[in-house]
């Protein structure tokens, strides 16, 4: 029953209620102060807290007092209340019941209230990172939205559906558990090579490693020097060709590119020794052999996106360190690139963005006590699934919690997407490899430096390679933060071209001229400094594709007649595209 009580005001309600919210809301406070300042010995300063505590008490007195005019204005006839300022309690149903709108509004307040806790804590900007990001993975796991009990859409699914969504939600939940993930899309409706990776092509190379793949020309004629692209191999090629109309790669071979694609193998246990020296000589240098010798060109264009592109650029300095040791740095077979185009790409590791949190010796010493090629237990394998939580958790409420609710809770199935089917398509990577990358290149930023790095047996240097390159950054991206990717322009002494993207670290990249979505921005000029750049910069709508494409085209060579046939006399084509190397699930 409803108290006919006339509802105090709020400063009444903050001064003359001792047993109602408030003195909660100082007890949470205190709580949560004491607990971040006992965690490793950080501290915070007292003004500030004190501060934040006053803050926090009159914030949840306004709340506990709308909280009461709603209960006093239960059941007459008034206005629709506002939603709440949060897509998780947006719906309607959060607002119209008193009790979870004070849930969700209460919530909001102490989730603030703590990430101000967190900001102010006492420490170097790695330590207050890592308080912040843990601070923020316990807010976002323990939204009233998370729950059943306390979320009304889904009662209210519940109800209306006489129990069968909680039965589909529990169906749902019993399937991720088998898949090892929680679905973030219909898995059912993808398949590789039948509705993404469509481009036709065929397999004409293949190791341990990688599979070759070579495209059918769309073109009459197609430029003489040939187009290799080195995609991650933290995950699947066909990020570059999901669908048609959003492919990087069909959009290559319909400008004219002779284009070949690494689809690296997802490692079994086979691999589980293999270095980071046996992924570059087996990698790309590999492949460029292969290219060269299919295509009879001496030098050809690259691409690198992500850590491909650390991977091509590493290749291409230890064959440029392998001509300057026989005295041959001009000899094609040294300096295979006429052109380095790098996607989101990391050569200088100074800064990692949110990834940083999870790197310091303590971490990567564990790693290679586990995985590493010395482990007591002898050399592992990094499962991908593993990989795919920790940057699924960088954004936990879109890649997470909104599918724990809408899966299991309101047993939707989410709908249908090729990017996140992409996204749960994960790859293991050898425990060898993985732990030299994360100690020379996250750890200790080593790449950067001429000579430190002993790669296939030669020091490499990054100035070293001749290439003209592109260097491509998306401007929101949390992997590859732009200003890093920016870094990489003082490292190369070939001619440089940088670009800056819209959007993040796939949708950035993945942005098709057709749709007209985005923009970028181009400056001629290379200062020294990323903000520096971008003062000078010139923004223009739409897709950055088109513009490097331009830049691409004088460096690709004449016109020539497109092959009739895959591969050559020495490389027959040994299957369709796109292969089973990108078929194998972890």
């Amino acid at each position: 029953m409803v108290s006919k009580r006339t509802p105090k005001t709020p400063a009444a309600a903050a001064t003359t209620a001792p047993n109602t919210a408030p003195d909660t809301a100082q007890a949470f406070s205190s709580a949560v102060g004491d607990a971040l300042k006992s965690v490793s010995g950080l501290k915070l300063p007292l003004a500030q807290l004190a501060q934040i505590q006053n803050d926090y008490l009159k914030s949840a007195a306004d709340v506990w007092n709308q909280s009461l005019q709603r209960l006093q204005t239960e059941g007459e006839a008034k206005t629709k209340p506002a939603p709440i300022a949060d897509r998780r309690f947006a719906a309607g149903a959060w607002a119209a019941n008193p009790a979870t709108a004070i849930a969700a509004e209460l919530y909001l307040l102490n989730a603030r209230t703590m990430m101000q806790m967190a900001d102010s804590v006492d420490g170097d900007a790695k330590t207050k990172a890592r308080v912040r990001f843990t601070v923020q993975q316990w807010i976002d796991a323990t939204s009233p939205s998370n729950f059943l009990a306390l979320n009304p859409e889904a009662l209210q699914k519940a109800i209306d559906t006489k129990g069968e969504s909680i039965a589909a939600g529990m169906q749902h939940l019993l399937e991720d558990l088998k898949k090892g993930h929680v679905s973030q899309t219909d898995e059912s409706v993808f398949e590789v090579g039948r509705n993404v990776a469509t481009t036709e092509g065929h397999v004409v190379f293949e190791n341990e490693f990688f599979q070759l793949l070579e495209y059918k020309p769309l073109t009459a004629k197609v430029y003489e020097r040939p187009f290799l692209f080195v995609p991650p191999c933290i995950n699947k090629y066909y990020i570059l060709d999901l669908q048609p109309e959003n492919s990087v790669i069909r959009y290559s071979v319909e400008q004219g590119h002779r284009t070949f694609v690494m689809s690296w193998r997802n490692p079994d246990d086979s691999m589980v020794g293999k270095t980071w020296d046996d992924y570059i000589e087996n990698g790309p240098i590999a492949a460029i052999r292969a290219v060269q010798a299919i295509t009879g060109q001496d030098t050809i264009n690259t691409l690198g996106f992500c850590v491909g592109g650390t991977i091509l650029s590493t290749a291409l300095a230890v064959l440029a360190a392998r001509g300057a040791r026989l005295g041959k740095a001009d000899a094609r077979e040294f300096q295979p690139a006429a052109s380095v185009t790098l996607l989101t790409t990391l050569l200088d590791f100074e800064d990692t963005g949110i990834l940083d949190i999870f790197i310091d010796e303590t971490m990567v010493q564990v790693r290679e006590l586990t995985i590493g090629p010395d482990a007591p237990g002898g050399p592992g394998l990094l499962k991908g699934k593993e990989l795919a939580a920790t940057f699924s958790f960088l954004r936990p409420n879109d890649l997470v919690w909104n599918y724990v609710v809408g899966n299991y809770l309101k047993g939707e199935t989410p709908p249908p997407f090729d990017l996140l089917y992409w996204n749960g398509d994960s790859t293991n990577l050898p425990g060898p490899m993985y732990c030299w990358y994360l100690r020379h290149m996250y750890l200790q930023n080593e790449l950067k430096v001429p000579g430190r790095l002993t790669v296939c047996g030669v020091p490499v240097d990054l100035g070293a390679i001749e290439s003209p390159f592109f260097i491509y950054a998306s401007r929101e991206d949390h992997i590859v933060p732009w200003a890093a990717a920016y870094r990489s322009v003082p490292l190369l002494k070939g001619k440089r071209t940088f670009v800056l993207g819209a959007s993040g670290h796939i949708a950035g990249v993945i942005n098709p001229p057709a749709k007209g979505k985005r923009s970028h921005w181009t400056n001629d000029r290379l200062p020294a400094s990323a903000e520096a750049w971008f003062e000078g910069a010139t923004e223009a709508p739409g897709s950055w594709w088109p513009a490097w494409s331009g830049w691409l085209a004088p460096l690709a060579g004449k016109q020539v007649a497109a092959p009739k046939v895959p591969g050559s006399a020495k490389f027959k084509p040994i299957e369709a595209a796109p292969g089973r190397y990108v078929k194998v699930k972890v």
